[in-house]
């Protein structure tokens, strides 16, 4: 018995032994299951029920202003309003009323001016596992009118909150460097972008809890975290030179039939971009204009300024300049002589004057623009040599300007660069820059050797409303980011020959008579498909002044011009001179000539059109024409005679003094008019006014003429024209 019973008793043991086993193995699960409901997705589920028995509104934060450097808006932003959907109330709301799906979609849509189709697709919006959202954006940014007429169809679901939008008082203005916001109200574009986490600020919420038909508790507490405003964003710009900048872009455009013009303004002691301008440019308010593609669209919202690259021309004589000075390769003594062309290494290269420019000093191969004397100062330096000092220049790298979207340019390794290309590198081909890229180391040469990053944040700060003003909290330090690329003493050496540039040169259109302006032209062939386009080129200018100490810097660019006048000499630098004359009266800059003899280098020059043999009335019409006045002696009916012989190169608005006579007979001699950098339609209609005639040689802009100016000869004359492509 005691046997059994022992037997009974083991057994009795391992089966309470397995029930204890099962009962650990059961609790050690619920352990572990309550472990992971608990810890590790506790979170989780706390905001799931949280969510059930809440409810949560976003409260938008200000987007801060962008002023410009003396406080103008450029952007602010305004309140306005936002309509959600919370479906899952909605869809009770819509079993409540007897509402379907096309009634309740309907009804939103004639309040808010959508189609019905559209807020019905919103509401029947599915998640990616399929199941039906719960949460729907209707429609945001939209004025109080509107957002009082769905407050008043007193829908449960459909949540009616504050929210903000941005404007841009200023229309097109400034639109490549402001840029422009995205539907969810961060930046696309611009400083917009790069400074969206600055003008963003942080959004706030409002907590409440709620109950089953998600209505407010009466006496729960809300819990609230207000936002936190951006701050305004303070550039550089100064929009009265930004509108003179933008107004001579505009005009630019339409004189030369251009694709595209872009002018920047800078302060080159410091970096401040005090104006930028691409043309055409598109509106911040309304930047997805409709019809265009998005190819398009991206192309015309896309900064060229900072974004393009292209092969300078002549301006980076500028930069070959400072090498070969600094090297001690060439000085004021050096003789070039050209002779039209040159070979190198089998390729024969053509200055743009190809009846040669004769024996030159080194100021003259600037004056002149002269390639080929350009290509002598490369090789004195070396391909070694020159390239440390393009990249001294920053060519090849980022400027590091605060705008998006930016490209550098291509610099050739001196290994790769053969003699051919070191001749036309020295020269402005081969190697590519950027329009800020170019005009950040031109700015080297004007500020005494020193390369300062471009930039457009001048600072950030925020509007105290007790004090009534803008506080600043930040400000930008533009002596951290200089650095010594240049010797102080050659590039005031070279500023002073930049002067003759334009008192004498290829940019005598951008002289201003009393105001020292140095410079240089460059007018460049297009390439395209590993070659030169034909008849599409791009002219530059970049100046800078007062010569001695500049205080401004001036850049333009007019882009595939009209063929038929694309000299940047003749188009771009008249712009110069628009662009400096607005701007030296705006800062008020002194200058040592008269207001009469400054207003009178700001006029056009014009040919005297011959009107002898015509009756007084009818050549006093063709001179208003040409913007020229007149006297006449009254004597008789006809023009007998001309005090400023016709052919002669006087100012817009002078007076043309005529003698009359009773017949129409006159002496049939003419002045030969100066026609370099004329293309065939306006050197023909400078002619035809003359009575003249051309006999042309090759393609481009007039180069050289047979006769020289100020030659007398007889009307019906043939002047010989040899024509270039231009590339100075």
């Amino acid at each position: 018995m005691k046997k059994g019973y022992k037997k009974g008793k083991i057994r009795a043991n391992k089966r309470m032994g397995i029930t204890l086993l099962i009962l650990f193995g059961v609790f050690f699960f619920l352990f572990l299951r309550l472990f992971y409901i608990m810890v590790v997705k506790g979170w989780e589920y706390s905001a799931l029920a949280e969510s059930q028995w809440t409810s949560q509104i976003t409260v938008q934060a200000e987007r801060g202003r962008i002023l410009d450097r003396n406080g103008e808006e450029m952007a602010v932003s305004a309140s306005v309003y936002r309509v959600d959907l919370d479906m899952n109330t909605l869809r009770e709301t819509m079993t409540n009323d007897n509402l379907t799906t096309d009634q309740m979609s309907e009804k939103l849509a004639n309040a808010l001016g959508m189609k019905s189709a559209d807020v019905k697709t919103i509401m029947n919006g599915k998640l990616s596992n399929g199941k039906p959202i719960s949460y729907a954006i209707l429609k945001r940014r939209i004025e109080k009118a509107q957002a009082d007429t769905v407050t008043a169809l007193k829908l449960r679901g459909v949540i009616v909150s504050s929210d903000t939008k941005r404007y841009y008082p200023n229309g097109n203005f400034l639109a490549h460097v402001l840029g422009f916001l995205n539907s969810d109200g961060a930046g696309m574009a611009g400083v917009e972008l790069k400074y969206n986490s600055l003008l963003a600020g942080t959004p706030g919420k409002n907590v409440a809890e709620t109950d089953r038909k998600s209505e407010e508790l009466p006496y729960s507490n809300s819990v609230i975290t207000a936002p936190v405003d951006g701050k305004d964003l303070i550039l550089t710009i100064d929009e009265v030179v930004q509108n003179i900048a933008e107004k001579a872009a505009e005009k630019a455009m339409e004189d030369n039939k251009a694709k595209a013009v872009t002018i920047i303004v800078m302060n080159p002691n410091n970096g401040d971009v005090l104006a930028m301008v691409n043309k055409p440019d598109f509106d911040p308010n309304n930047p997805r204009e409709e019809g265009k593609t998005s190819e398009e669209l991206q192309a015309l919202w896309r900064n060229r300024s900072v974004s393009d690259t292209y092969e300078p021309g002549s301006i980076f004589k500028v930069i070959t300049s400072v090498a070969a000075l600094e090297t001690g390769s060439v000085n004021s003594n050096s003789s070039f002589t050209c002779t039209g062309s040159f070979t190198i290494a089998g390729h024969t290269i053509h200055c743009w004057k190809r009846s040669g420019h004769g024996v030159e000093s080194f100021v003259d191969i600037l004056k002149n623009s002269c390639n080929t004397g350009f290509a002598e100062v490369g090789a004195a330096v070396g391909k070694v040599k020159l390239t440390d000092y393009i990249k001294k220049a920053g060519f090849g790298e980022k400027t590091g300007i605060d705008l998006p979207g930016e490209a550098s340019g291509i610099v050739k390794d001196p290994k790769d660069i053969t003699p051919l290309d070191l001749a036309t590198i020295s020269f402005g081909q081969t190697n590519t820059v950027s329009c800020i890229e170019y005009l950040t180391a031109f700015n080297a040469v004007a500020n005494g050797g020193k390369l300062i990053t471009p930039h457009l944040m001048y600072q950030a700060g925020h509007y105290d409303e007790e004090t009534n003003k803008e506080v600043s909290d930040s400000t930008y330090d533009s002596a951290s980011t200089a650095r010594q690329v240049f010797d102080s003493a050659k590039t005031a050496e070279l500023r002073s020959y930049l002067e003759k540039v334009v008192s004498e040169g290829g940019g005598s259109k951008a002289f201003i008579d009393g105001y020292h302006i140095a410079g240089k032209t460059g007018t460049a062939q297009k390439a395209g498909n590993g070659k030169y386009l034909d008849g599409k080129y791009i002219a530059s200018f970049a100046g800078m002044a007062p010569a001695s100490n500049p205080k401004i810097t001036v850049f333009i660019q007019i882009d595939e011009p009209d063929p038929s006048n694309y000299y940047a000499g003749q188009i771009a630098a008249p712009v110069a001179q628009t662009v400096f004359n607005d701007i030296f009266n705006y800062m008020a800059m002194k200058s040592d000539a008269s207001g009469e003899e400054i207003a009178k280098s700001l006029l056009r020059d014009v040919v005297v059109p011959d009107v002898r043999g015509l009756a007084k009335t009818q050549a006093q019409a063709i001179l208003a024409e040409y913007n020229l006045d007149y006297v006449t002696d009254a004597a008789g009916d006809y023009v007998v005679n001309m005090e400023q012989a016709p052919g002669t190169t006087v100012k817009e608005g002078s007076k043309i003094t005529l003698y009359t006579g009773t017949t129409p007979n006159y002496n049939k001699v003419v002045t030969v008019p100066d026609l370099k950098g004329l293309g065939r339609e306006k050197a023909n209609k400078t002619l035809n006014s003359i009575g003249l005639r051309a006999q042309y040689t090759g393609d481009g802009m007039v180069a050289s003429q047979s006769i020289a100016v100020g030659t007398t000869v007889t009307k019906g004359s043939v002047i010989g024209l040899e024509l270039n492509p231009i590339g100075d």
